[in-house]
């Protein structure tokens, strides 16, 4: 079984901890509301929100994928710091055992943040890279990173 790991980085102008609250401790009601046409809601099934929790994401009519299933591994409110894993969903492809994500929020000389997101995907024993899968999972992370940003800048009153 085979592992890649893709580190990306980016910056955004508004602030690490709104960040942080709205991808994270705030996520699961906001993205469906600011994304219905992509994400049809987002469930807690088991566990209270720390480590262990398990979350359906149970996407759009129309969409690739019915639902998905992650599991929240670690969360630090004080260090702005989240890592859960995909276990279950048609966006494993047949070709990848597990993805875990670690991703941490930190605050930038300008008042924005930098945002450090890892992804590790666990290949099935004797399977290939699925890099166009890999590619366009990643471009559908970063458009609700900026649907999110761009929700912050215009509502300076929310996840503060």
């Amino acid at each position: 079984m085979g592992a890649l790991t893709f580190t990306e980085e980016f910056s955004s102008p508004v602030t690490a901890k709104r960040m942080f609250t709205a991808l994270v401790l705030e996520a699961d009601a906001l993205i469906p509301k600011l994304m219905p046409q992509a994400i049809k809601s987002i469930e807690t099934t088991h566990g209270d929100g720390g480590p262990g929790t398990i979350k359906t994401l149970t996407l759009a009519e129309g969409a690739q994928f019915k639902n998905l299933k992650h599991r929240v591994e670690a969360i630090d409110k004080e260090n702005m710091r989240y890592s859960y894993s995909m276990l279950e969903g048609e966006a494993l492809m047949d070709k990848v055992e597990s993805i875990i994500y670690e991703i941490k929020f930190e605050p930038s000389s300008d008042g924005g943040c930098k945002v450090t997101n890892i992804s590790k995907y666990i290949l099935k024993q004797g399977m290939d890279t699925p890099e166009e899968e890999i590619k366009a999972g990643k471009a559908k992370a970063m458009a609700v990173f900026k649907v999110v940003e761009a929700y912050l800048l215009a509502n300076p009153d929310v996840c503060v």
